[in-house]
């Protein structure tokens, strides 16, 4: 330890700390990218996007596009002097301009680059682009009935014998559930603006939350080293997982223009477009096979989880994977074989999402309410029959000690402290007298 360092004051850290942009939120002078000023002949760019799910591109026309007010130039495949590619997982199936085929509604096919936002985004929809059109797949459900095709890797986690344990059980719980996905709509939206440098260096203003990702995407992309692109990235106007992989397309497009035409270049979708290409929380069908005996108590749990990933990796991995590990939420299962399944769909690449798979993975409180409902009792007495043990049965399906388990004493205290089973009452109560009026007016 440095003896001439100033010693640390406890006391300010139970202090409250003004938060260093709280005024400038407050009073609304917080620059975020779109309010930066633009050096003169900054050009803008607007992404062309694909209007079918699943089609061969037979041919692009250029020719209004080209000729429209203020347009300096078209971005394609054919532009990227590096690799055409901006996938996390570096699966190379994530390619900035779709060449060949475009695999769901809304992908990225080339860019417009004009003076203003304006002129290229109205030239972005001049394009005349003929289709060969494919069969598709939309949904969970169809991508299992077709050939299961997956983006990525899937995952199985598994502990004890679940065929013995579902034959022990006298009763079962089988089901499915569907989880639906969300759009992030950060009040931000996707924006990159990139000023180009000497030699091989760029600077991108990025509304991104992950920035070394981008830095190592722009140059992938422009084929140079990664020290020659600078990241800046002073404030996002909200993420929330959208703004971790799908950040780098925009940053790329900005860079790419900006490097090919010497001149700084911004690019902002209106929402709909953003809304369109850029992905959102996976939804998810679970299907689910329990075992239990006549008290509640959980034996076997066999489940699936399906993930819509979309047409390429992204995220879905580790969604996914970590959809598994929340499987279990609380409760201890004596044998468990729980399985993913990121499934390829023409629909956008599904992405990271606050939670990420976690609130997907705990349907653990789907069956122990199907339990409760079948048994006749409260679930909340399902839920404290089938915690994790201290000392015994406390082992995860992925294969980890359960230690400092405090489940027990906690419920316990809640369960106290919000008067749960007076309230309980009170409720059934009420719903009985309910009904019989019901039943008295008809």
């Amino acid at each position: 330890m440095n003896k001439h360092a100033d010693p640390i004051n406890l006391a300010v850290l139970h202090t409250a700390t003004r938060h260093d942009s709280g005024p400038k939120h407050v009073t609304g002078t917080a620059e975020y990218i779109d309010d930066m000023a633009e050096p003169g002949g900054t050009m803008h760019a607007y992404l062309g996007l694909s209007t079918r799910a699943h089609a061969e591109i037979v041919s692009i026309d250029f020719s209004a596009v080209k000729t429209a007010p203020g347009v300096i130039g078209v971005l394609t495949a054919d532009d990227i002097p590096g690799e055409n590619d901006v996938s996390p997982s570096h699966k190379h199936d994530e390619p900035i301009f779709a060449q060949g085929k475009v695999q769901f509604w809304g992908q990225p096919m080339f860019a417009v680059i004009a003076e203003t936002r304006d002129q290229a985004r109205r030239a972005a929809h001049l394009a005349v682009v003929e289709y060969r059109d494919l069969d598709w797949l939309p949904d969970v459900r169809s991508a299992q009935a077709g050939e299961r095709k997956l983006v990525t890797e899937p995952l199985k986690l598994e502990r004890g014998d679940v065929a013995a344990g579902m034959a022990a059980a006298p009763r079962r719980a089988k089901g499915s559930v569907s989880v639906g996905g969300q759009d992030h709509f950060y009040l931000e939206g996707q924006i990159a603006f990139a000023i180009p440098g000497e030699d091989e260096d760029v600077l991108v203003h990025s509304s991104t939350q992950h920035p070394s990702e981008v830095q190592l995407m722009v140059a992938q992309v422009l084929g140079v080293r990664h020290n020659a692109i600078t990241i800046q990235v002073r404030r996002m106007g909200g993420g929330f997982g959208g703004k971790e992989t799908q950040g780098n397309l925009f940053a790329c497009v900005a860079a790419l223009a900006a490097k090919k035409w010497n001149r700084a270049c911004k690019i902002r979708p209106d929402r709909d477009d953003d809304m369109q290409a850029t992905g959102k929380r996976h939804d998810f069908v679970i299907d689910y096979d329990v075992g239990y005996d006549e008290s509640g108590k959980i034996l076997a749990v066999e489940a699936n989880l399906a993930a819509r990933s979309g047409f390429s990796s992204d995220l879905s991995g580790p969604v996914t994977d970590r959809a598994l590990f929340h499987v279990d939420n609380t409760y201890w299962y004596p044998a468990v074989r729980v399985k993913s399944e990121p499934l390829y769909t023409n629909t956008v690449s599904n992405t990271a999402f606050r939670g990420f798979g976690g609130p997907q993975g705990v349907m653990a409180e789907r069956w122990v309410e199907d339990i409760g409902y079948a048994l006749g009792v409260d679930p909340l007495e399902i839920r404290k029959r089938n915690f994790y043990g201290t000392d015994t049965d406390n082992v995860t399906p992925y294969h980890q000690v359960v230690k400092d388990n405090v489940i027990a004493r906690i419920v316990d205290e809640l369960e106290a402290s919000s008067d749960y089973q007076a309230r309980r009452q009170a409720i059934i109560e009420h719903n009985r007298t309910s009904s019989i009026l019901k039943k008295a007016l008809r």
